[in-house]
């Protein structure tokens, strides 16, 4: 756990000592050597699940694909953002990388602490390096509001988790995840129960976020530059749902009865955010919201607690992280060419970038879910877990994949079809740097279809 976490570490110092002209290319290689390292924690020898095993940290096959994901993100990260930020002076650059590896590391600290206190103070940390991504170099003027609402919708939610822990801890005696499986199940049965049931749960669906409680997530992706929205949508978001699989093995028996609302409201989501997509004019919004509707699923698959539903939220927590990511990705270099978000006025980009074309092809295809990708693994296990639990809610996921279909193919055809505005005829030509970042989101995700067995979590 230490060879990946102080080379992290020492990416601070690197960024801040290294000469002008070589901080790019030095963090970029630094990272990427770190995330190669990373890559051995998919491999799990021991039988009791846990590996990497101290006092604090270690690895099971739940975190080890999420904690290999936030690894593999951090250099794509400073590969997408080298333009944006070239024009600015040389210190603001090195606080940036520095803000980007501070972020790693608590996340590293987070999907891996054995101890649930430790879990939300690293859940909690996150919060500081991404405000300050989102509010210093958004780009609109509208940052400092979208940075208000997600901490405030993020503090109002864990500030319950946190009392519920206390209490947790007060009645077990130790919040440990190795052991905490194995104390006696409280006979959760008067009202205070259900009050500590939803606090446990609510911080983890505010961050998912659950459809209701989604408002901040759109805001902040449309105002955060292409780092923040990149680790916002790949590993951000699957902080809560990682928490609720942690989560879920303490708050039996009253799952099966509080979990209806959360369910319903989950799948409802799916149906509403993907409507919401099909009438969006900007092009980050539209990626947004798509990921409400793809945390809906997941949400769903976790609440109803079956081997499949856990695989299935977990596959599709990886694949969603990529595919999401890279859909970002390809946004902001249309943003970076035409100054502008919204579809309408960057069309027809097929006849002046006709290699993204192809990229944007792949990616649209990836979030629709085709087959043998990972992304149609996970939403398959979902919807079959779903409709084993309740035949109803076949009507639910059936509408919502439909329409996700619809507003992939609208996202497609409105960015890159039809007839090229005047004003965008003559645009720089793409940059092998894009290239090879939109590569290394979908290698990934396509080499997963040959092993997915190191993403099935417990069930493997």
């Amino acid at each position: 756990m230490l060879k990946i976490l102080i080379p992290t570490l020492m990416l601070i110092p690197t960024a801040g000592f290294t000469p002008a002209k070589w901080l790019w290319p030095v963090s970029l290689t630094h990272s990427l050597i770190i995330s190669l390292i990373s890559l051995l924690w998919l491999k799990n020898p021991s039988e009791t699940g846990w590996t990497s095993l101290n006092s604090y940290m270690a690895t099971d096959p739940l975190s080890s694909p999420l904690l290999v994901l936030t690894c593999w993100l951090l250099p794509l990260m400073i590969l997408a953002s080298q333009y944006h930020t070239a024009s600015e002076p040389i210190n603001r650059q090195r606080t940036f990388v520095m803000l980007l590896t501070s972020l790693q590391f608590f996340l590293i600290l987070a999907f891996s602490a054995t101890e649930i206190i430790m879990f939300y103070i690293m859940f909690e940390a996150t919060l500081i390096p991404t405000l300050i991504i989102i509010t210093r170099w958004g780009n609109q003027t509208e940052r400092l509001n979208a940075g208000t609402y997600f901490l405030f919708y993020t503090l109002a939610g864990s500030l319950p988790l946190l009392v519920a822990l206390l209490l947790l801890h007060n009645d077990t005696g130790s919040l440990s995840l190795l052991t905490l499986q194995y104390s006696n199940p409280k006979p959760l049965l008067s009202f205070s129960d259900k009050l500590w049931w939803a606090g446990c749960l609510m911080a983890f669906l505010v961050k998912m976020p659950l459809y209701g409680v989604h408002l901040w997530l759109p805001k902040a992706h449309v105002e955060a530059p292409i780092a923040g929205s990149m680790i916002l949508a790949a590993v951000l978001l699957k902080l809560g749902g990682y928490g609720m699989m942690r989560m879920m093995t303490v708050l039996e028996p009253l799952t099966k009865e509080l979990s209806y609302p959360f369910i319903i409201l989950a799948l409802w989501g799916v149906i509403m955010t993907s409507s919401i997509c099909l009438r969006q004019t900007d092009l980050k919004s539209l990626i947004a919201y798509s990921s409400v509707s793809h945390m809906g699923l997941v949400a769903g698959g976790i609440l109803i607690q079956t081997p499949w539903g856990f695989t299935g939220a977990l596959i599709l927590m990886i694949a969603h992280g990529l595919t999401s990511s890279a859909l970002f990705c390809l946004a902001n270099t249309n943003y970076e060419r035409t100054h502008s978000r919204t579809m309408i006025l960057a069309r027809g980009m097929q006849t002046i970038l006709p290699l993204m074309t192809s990229w944007w092809f792949i990616t649209s295809l990836a979030n629709l879910a085709l087959p043998p990708l990972p992304n149609l693994m996970g939403e398959l296990m979902i919807i079959t877990s779903l409709f084993n639990w309740s035949n109803w809610t076949i009507a639910l996921t059936g509408t919502g994949t439909l329409i996700t279909a619809a507003y992939s193919l609208y996202m497609f055809l409105m960015t890159q079809r039809g007839p090229t505005p005047a004003h965008i005829t003559s645009l720089n030509p793409t940059h092998s740097r894009e290239h090879l970042l939109i590569t290394l989101h979908l290698l990934p995700l396509i080499l997963l279809i040959t092993k997915p067995e190191l993403i099935w979590g417990w069930t493997a």
